[in-house]
């Protein structure tokens, strides 16, 4: 076997089922669960028919660059959405869902052979971050977020020593679990890290249409134009229709940026197998290519966000984050764990404990103390989980 497996985590739900498996919730609640973002509001009718009339597309293989309509679509949507201009031929290409790509691109881009090869990652953290880097024969490097600042991640705490054997950075903007955008300042600062040491940035942007401002989240593309960068040099942007379009099961998102590595990340993935099916395809191109779903989509969680933040803040210290469909909450008396655990039995809600989404960095876990609530179900829903929070956290 691949030694390189032993040094992989549990999965954060591994865990939480671990940890509940005495547990019998409360039978005088149904089950309500926050702890996945796994969207569930309906799939829209023109993805649906997009699928059903173009099933003839499941005769062919498919090109691993994906059809020239599609990787259009992707371009012109990112010329829509930030005013950014790509080659669709060789800035684009589409993945079968962000995830996948996350982890793809750490085998193609890490060198293991180069002493101390790190991937830095911010903390609290998807998994696949980790996951990839560790699998790539590289070590990881975690950068704590701080509240004090909207949770923004503290390069500054990043060594010197560490950025120079960095190859690769992965960076979540809106942030998993935060919702925290990054601003054009931390952008450029990024930016003249990578230049200074060569390495390349990975920017995770799948929460990029969930968001409760009149002004969308700045992206990586967007933010590299602003600064001059029009080559978007060791740049990687990566984004996914799961959320926007509440389409998780399709498996269809694209990654934009540099030429030259979006090169040998197609000669990687021509190997691995990683063709998007003809008839994905077809359904990601009529995805793209529509905004009125997204907006009405985008409306669903604004209501649900409205209702939910306030009953929610008037018993824990909890604030309406910039963007994605998560709630970031600290806990009283701070152990996350037991408060998820006891929700759980009492009231049969389930929440994810923050600190199983963390390592401990600099001698703490920026996530204990604080639970992940994803507000992915229905209005009423949700705001049934929140009055059941506060009874909860009201009688403790």
């Amino acid at each position: 076997m691949n030694p390189l497996l032993a040094r992989l985590h549990p999965y954060p739900f591994e865990r939480l089922r671990a940890l509940t498996r005495e547990i019998t919730p409360n039978p005088a609640y149904k089950p309500i669960g926050l702890g996945i973002g796994e969207p569930k509001h309906a799939t829209p009718e023109l993805i649906k028919r997009a699928l059903s009339d173009n099933l003839q597309g499941l005769a062919s293989y498919p090109a691993t660059a994906g059809e020239p309509a599609l990787r259009e679509a992707c371009a012109t949507w990112v010329q829509r959405r930030y005013g950014v201009t790509l080659d669709a031929a060789t800035q684009v290409l589409p993945v079968n869902g962000s995830r996948e790509a996350l982890f793809a691109l750490a085998q193609t881009v890490i060198d293991p052979t180069q002493p101390g090869a790190t991937v830095v990652c911010p903390n609290p953290f998807y998994q696949i971050y980790e996951g990839a880097a560790l699998l790539a024969g590289a070590q990881t490097a975690f950068v704590n977020s701080d509240p004090a600042r909207n949770f923004a991640s503290d390069w500054a705490s990043v060594p010197e020593a560490v950025w120079a054997r960095t190859q690769l950075l992965y960076v979540c903007s809106p942030g998993n679990p935060t919702g925290a955008v990054m601003p054009l300042a931390e952008w450029q600062k990024l930016f003249k890290l990578s230049d200074r040491h060569g390495f390349v940035i990975a920017s995770d942007e799948c929460y990029s249409e969930i968001y409760f401002r009149d002004e969308p989240p700045l992206g990586s593309l967007e933010a590299a134009l602003q600064l001059g960068r029009k080559d978007f040099r060791n740049l990687i942007a990566l984004t996914s229709l799961s959320k926007r379009s509440n389409v998780p099961g399709m498996r269809s998102g694209f990654v934009a940026g540099d030429a030259a590595i979006l090169k040998q990340f197609l000669l990687y993935r021509t190997y691995h197998g990683s063709a998007m099916s003809p008839v994905v395809q077809s359904a990601s191109i009529a995805a793209w290519n529509d905004e009125a779903h997204v907006v009405d989509n985008r409306s669903l969680y604004r209501a649900k966000f409205a209702q939910v933040t306030p009953l929610l803040a008037s018993v824990m210290d909890v604030a309406l984050p910039d963007a994605g469909f998560y709630l970031w909450a600290r806990v009283a008396g701070g152990d996350d764990v037991a408060f998820a655990l006891d929700l759980l039995a009492q009231y049969n809600v389930a929440v994810l404990p923050g600190s199983l989404l963390a390592r401990e960095s600099g001698g703490i876990n920026p996530g204990a103390g604080r639970v992940r609530l994803a507000l992915v179900a229905g209005v009423d829903e949700c705001v049934e989980a929140a009055q059941r929070i506060v009874s909860f956290i009201q009688s403790r």
